[in-house]
């Protein structure tokens, strides 16, 4: 192991390249073009790699359509649940195309989109989703328009839709049922757009995934309808790539073996603690289990429990997997917990440090 103080960040360039592979294979095989989601994994430190298998990047807000435009460049599709005043030319000179969540901010912002291709976020009401938290399609949902009426009032106006209804969803089969629906209730709107977005969502790099059949799916839709399709992956693009690398402070027992370590999962790896699941903890192999826990003062600060080849020390390194998505672009400095460092192992092995926090940092997120 490399000796940089835990705890830190390390994406593995190498197994990020496994799933840029297959993004590649689907890009060639399927014509559609495909965008980073910025709300998902925004390390730009990695764009170098990732911007030679993708085509550009998607966006929620302001700050992230001026990083993917400044630091990925390619395509810089803008999106966000509502634009304000003050931020809406800043959006349109940093983006190539802008979608809009409703009409009546399609309405109120139009006339800013300055001739660049406009859409509008579509709502089937269907979705794939384990969690209602993350179910766009979920009752009283605000994310997008679902009327055909309302939408082929203004459908002359537009160039395209995204539609994002695939939460974590691994089975073509969902997916192609999903997607038959919104054909068969958009399907007249769709015949007179230029692109169609179909969001992120789609785990189309896990192991074992039909992509062939995938690819056949898009390349029949998008033949279909005459529309360029757009695919934005977030954790189908990082997934695996990355652990959170952390130290063990303090061990114990109480009912339970109990291991300490030198991060926590409500600053560092936040979805943990909202969707109540577990890290993967090194290689979960042995006779010794523990529960690890954060060092904040939360009660609830777990990452899981896993099995280690001998009992746990004051010292030792554990490596907690699926650190990648939804990790670096949500930490925070909850109980002043050092902000970890992000580091990068090369394709030859090498480890460099892209980034390092102080109290520095820490002292100017606040006032």
């Amino acid at each position: 192991m490399v000796d940089i103080p835990t705890p830190y960040y390390l994406i593995d360039k190498q197994a990020l390249q496994r799933n840029l592979d297959i993004i590649e294979h689907v890009r060639k095989h399927s014509g559609a073009k495909v965008l980073l989601a910025l709300k998902c994994f925004a390390t730009w430190s990695v764009f170098d790699l990732m911007r030679q298998h993708m085509d550009g990047t998607t966006s929620s807000s302001l700050y992230e359509v001026k990083l993917g435009h400044q630091k990925f460049g390619g395509e810089t599709h803008a999106y966000s649940v509502a634009y304000a005043d003050h931020e809406i030319e800043e959006v349109v000179a940093s983006c190539d195309k802008i979608i809009f969540n409703s009409i009546t901010q399609f309405e109120r912002y139009e006339a800013f989109a300055e001739g660049k291709p406009v859409g509008l976020r579509l709502n089937p009401g269907v979705s794939h989703s384990g969690f209602d938290l993350a179910d766009p399609a979920r009752k009283f949902s605000r994310l997008g328009e679902g009327d055909p009426e309302r939408i082929r009032a203004i459908v002359d106006r537009i160039d395209g839709v995204m539609i994002h209804n695939n939460c974590e969803n691994a089975d073509l089969g969902r997916f192609d049922e999903l997607l038959t629906q919104v054909e068969q209730r958009y399907g007249d709107l769709l015949r007179r757009l230029k692109w169609v977005s179909l969001g992120g969502g789609i785990s189309f790099t896990t192991p074992g995934y039909p992509v062939d059949e995938f690819c056949e799916r898009l390349r029949s839709f998008a033949r279909k309808y005459d529309v360029q399709v757009y695919l934005e992956p977030g954790e189908a693009a990082v997934r695996h790539a990355a652990t959170l690398e952390v130290s063990v402070l303090d061990v114990g027992y109480n009912g339970k073996h109990l291991a300490v370590v030198d991060a926590s999962t409500e600053a560092h790896m936040l979805d943990l603690l909202i969707y109540r699941e577990s890290a993967p903890l090194g290689a979960d192999a042995g006779d010794h289990q523990y529960m690890i826990c954060g060092k904040t003062c939360l009660a609830g600060d777990i990452f899981g429990e896993g099995r280690f080849p001998a009992p746990l020390q004051v010292g030792d390194r554990i490596s907690i997997g699926d650190a990648a998505g939804y990790t670096m672009v949500k930490k925070n400095w909850f109980n002043g917990v050092s902000m970890p460092s992000i580091a990068v192992r090369e394709v030859d092995g090498t480890v460099r440090v892209v980034r390092r926090f102080s109290f520095d940092d820490y002292v100017n997120s606040l006032s």
